[in-house]
């Protein structure tokens, strides 16, 4: 007989307030633990988890099942290894966001491909941690391997949705590791602040008329780059505000873009969307271990802080749809995480690791 564990799942998808939208698996439904790990695959047991805007996507949107376990955000300790594992071992400390073809982090135990996993920051207790994979890799990749930032670029990048997880993590990573100035958009005092404490040189409410303007005359000539979660109705605005061959990188689902005004700029669209290394299986799956791996470095010397603004226990369904409540209202500021209790203690530093 298979052993089964706790887990949430949703059955019927649709909106939150639907009676099996996010539901407890119980004795009359359990789900199964996974089986042995093969492969690169580590069997996790999940601590805490966060919730993002892909798992009220992927719910809602969801057709009536058995149970579908969501979650793509996680950290925990790895209780075995496959025949294939060479970075980790039983007893680690890791964090992770997973891949949307398998299923997720709601759950006691997940297996996860050890080459999209890091060591957890020494210096985090596992509910901060959880906050920050899939931020932290979304916002490295949108950085680094689409707008090809480097240690000496300068020039101006602007972020909207600065006070959202991605946002709130590339301001970060902009500010400690290239020479940019960082222009960030908000609108509410908390959130305002929220990007100064983060290290944004200057935020401007976006709800100004003079918005654009603003903007430029920060920015004579236009500013070089912007990181978009909000893109809806933005080309106007995009081509006001960028230098000719300037750069947009885009993480919303916005299929209806009139990306053929770009051309007289000679702008370039990138879209981030960092499942796509798992998904497909791509051959640097690897880097996404990397990245984890410098977050935990940046995060370990105090260069980068944990996004996390809420912790709600326990790990059941009651908790997560209230994160599935705050995520869906747009107004989340940072990252919301469901941890199990006995299980957020901060780990100790271990030896030859940075303090």
């Amino acid at each position: 007989m298979a052993r089964t564990m706790h887990a949430v799942v949703t059955r019927d998808g649709g909106p939150l307030d639907g009676p099996n939208s996010l539901v407890d698996a119980t004795v009359d439904a359990t789900v199964d633990a996974p089986a042995a790990p093969e492969g690169h695959d580590l069997l996790v047991e999940v601590h805490a988890t966060s919730v993002n805007p892909v798992d009220t996507k992927v719910r809602s949107g969801g057709k009536p099942s058995d149970g579908k376990v969501l979650g793509w955000d996680a950290a925990g300790v790895v209780q075995a290894v496959g025949p294939e594992v060479t970075l980790f071992a039983p007893g680690d400390e890791v964090f992770y966001a997973g891949d949307l073809t398998r299923a997720g982090s709601d759950a006691e135990l997940q297996l996860v491909d050890e080459r999209i996993v890091g060591h957890k920051p020494h210096t985090l207790d596992f509910a901060a941690a959880a906050a920050l994979p899939l931020t932290s890799l979304t916002a490295y990749e949108a950085l680094f391997d689409k707008l090809r930032l480097t240690a000496d670029s300068s020039g101006t990048l602007l972020v909207l949705g600065s006070s959202g997880g991605v946002g709130s993590v590339l301001i970060q990573l902009a500010k400690q590791l290239t020479h940019v100035t960082v222009i960030a958009a908000a609108s509410r005092e908390d959130s305002t602040q929220w990007a100064v404490d983060l290290g944004a040189d200057h935020v401007l409410n976006y709800h100004d008329d003079d918005f654009a303007d603003q903007i430029v005359e920060l920015a004579p000539g236009g500013v070089d780059d912007v990181f978009s979660a909000h893109s809806r109705g933005q080309i106007p605005f995009f081509i006001k505000v960028l230098r000719p061959f300037g750069q947009i990188v885009a993480i919303d689902d916005e299929p209806e873009l009139d990306y053929y005004a770009l051309k007289n700029k000679a702008l370039t669209w990138h879209w981030e969307f960092m499942f796509a290394r798992s998904m497909f299986h791509a051959p640097d799956l690897i880097r996404q271990h990397e990245i984890l791996e410098r977050i935990a470095e940046l995060v370990d010397t105090g260069r980068v802080r944990t996004t996390l603004t809420r912790a709600l226990q326990p790990f059941d369904a009651t908790q997560l749809r209230e994160a599935h409540r705050v995520v869906e209202s747009g107004h989340a500021l940072g990252k919301i995480v469901v941890a199990r209790p006995q299980l957020t203690r901060a780990s100790r530093p271990s030896p030859g690791r940075l303090p």
